[in-house]
């Protein structure tokens, strides 16, 4: 439980999540958070999100009470979202220290799909299930545009493109090390097209490390130029490396896999991931932090 309030219907109340302890508590990536959002639009919701400039969470009475707890909406500035990572992770966790989640588990209902949330009450996470991971191999002259786009040599040793979904697509692009990736300059007038051209929602560079990998991201189209924490782009990475049997033997249920982001922003961010037992696919997790009422 929590000494926050709730906020009114159709105010929100501000979160960072993903926040990574290592960096106290500066970081994570902010939501704002609608509890009771069933009055406002499609435009309002839009507009809040503009207002605030971060991707925010809209949560609703879901269409099927009886298969469902809740329908989350989610909207960058620029239009909704069909799924967002941190979005939902911190949305549960904020209803369960409002005692509006009380229960082992509980499903949401997405424009994505159904998703399944379990509490950690150990380590108080909420964990977000992430489907099975889709992989869609690129072309070298697509590596070389991403590589332009990107700023980067093409031939950068150990360079690697792929499209990867769990929810929305992203383009993983593999460099050698951290350094390479916090060095990464990106020509941010050419990454719309460039995600057009090759169906993917964002840019995605990372660098495997121990225990995890270090990564950023450039989205499409979101109204800001990189994301502090993109857990949707984590949950790809995690599936593409498990499909590739490239996961550091370190990652399991007890010392999950950590995508560390948003350094280079100042913004430092630690998601979790870890496999699902039950199904198919992963579980999506980390540390949230109430940053203000609005």
């Amino acid at each position: 439980m929590t000494d926050m309030p709730e906020p009114l219907a159709g105010e929100a109340a501000l979160l960072r999540v993903f926040v990574d302890p290592a960096h106290g508590d500066r970081g994570g990536n902010p939501v704002p958070l609608v509890l009771d959002a069933t009055g406002l639009s499609a435009d309002a919701m839009r507009e809040l999100a503009a207002h605030h400039g971060h991707e925010s969470s809209f949560v609703l009475p879901p269409d099927n009470p009886a298969t469902h707890d809740w329908r989350l909406r989610f909207f960058v500035p620029g239009h909704e979202m069909e799924m967002c990572g941190h979005a939902a992770v911190g949305t549960l966790w904020a209803l369960r220290q409002w005692g509006r989640w009380t229960t082992p588990q509980a499903r949401v209902q997405t424009l994505s799909g159904s998703v399944d949330v379990s509490w950690d009450d150990a380590r108080g996470w909420a964990w977000v299930s992430q489907p099975a991971v889709t992989i869609e191999a690129l072309a070298d002259d697509q590596r070389d545009a991403i590589a332009r786009a990107l700023n980067i040599d093409p031939a950068l040793p150990g360079l690697h493109v792929v499209n990867a979904s769990t929810s929305r697509v992203k383009t993983l692009v593999r460099v050698p090390d951290a350094a390479a990736l916090d060095a990464i300059v990106p020509d941010f007038s050419a990454i719309e097209a460039l995600c057009e051209a090759i169906g993917s929602t964002g840019l995605y560079p990372y660098a495997v490390e121990a225990g995890g990998a270090t990564a950023r991201q450039f989205p499409k189209k979101s109204g800001y130029p990189e994301d502090a924490a993109t857990g949707i782009a984590a949950a790809a990475l995690w599936g593409y490396l498990h499909a590739q049997g490239d996961l550091p033997a370190t990652s399991n249920a007890d010392a999950p896999f950590t995508v560390r982001q948003g350094v280079a922003m100042g913004a430092p961010s630690a998601i979790r991931i870890r496999a699902r037992s039950d199904a198919p696919g992963c579980w999506l997790s980390g540390d949230v932090r109430w940053l203000r009422q609005a």
